[in-house]
């Protein structure tokens, strides 16, 4: 005797058919988004750790410092001093001019130099947090770095946050093609979302 569905199981079984064959989250076809390069990448940003030189005063000295959420930093006999959304030169400028307006020093020598800048990543990786940024640091190193997906990450709905504007990318296609993948830059934020399933 044939296996026949009754009536009332055969749209249940083409629902079943239809859910299973959604649940393909390798599709490693097609192209990730072309992203614009970040319009302020000279640009200082809260989270920027700078390195910053005085020299041609009594007590020469260099100060690590951060700039923090509010994108201020704070130096010795100034205190706290906006710098981001500026260059390392407008900021080393700014500095010297501060010092010399409030009598601190009548002459003054200031270098400033970025040490350390970082990209965030969340969500489903194992080691959520900040990753040192280098000139070839991509998506995928990025999510290596942080200790690669969890087993509930949704890898090919990976979204990018740059200026802004966010951007879905499949890191499943740029792991395929190396051509797909997104060199990121300082200040990027990765979210790696939870599969439904």
């Amino acid at each position: 005797m044939p296996f026949l569905l009754r009536p009332q199981f055969t749209f249940l079984f083409a629902g079943l058919l239809a859910l299973l064959a959604g649940c393909n989250t390798d599709n490693v076809s097609g192209a990730n988004p072309r992203i614009p390069a970040a319009t302020s990448s000279a640009l200082l940003r809260p989270g920027d750790s700078l390195a910053v030189a005085l020299q041609s005063v009594p007590d020469p000295t260099s100060n690590s410092v951060q700039i923090d959420e509010q994108g201020i930093i704070s130096l010795p006999y100034i205190g706290n001093l906006a710098a981001a959304g500026v260059t390392t030169g407008e900021l080393a400028q700014r500095i010297r001019e501060t010092y010399i307006e409030r009598k601190i020093y009548k002459v003054v020598d200031v270098s400033v130099s970025v040490t350390e800048r970082y990209v965030y990543v969340g969500g489903e990786v194992t080691r959520p947090g900040r990753i040192i940024w280098t000139p070839d640091l991509t998506l995928t190193k990025a999510i290596q770095a942080a200790g690669g997906f969890t087993l509930y990450a949704k890898e090919s709905r990976v979204t990018l946050a740059r200026d802004q504007s966010a951007y879905d990318l499949n890191v499943t296609l740029a792991q395929k093609n190396p051509a797909q993948d997104v060199v990121l830059m300082p200040g990027d934020s990765i979210q790696v979302p939870r599969s439904a399933f």
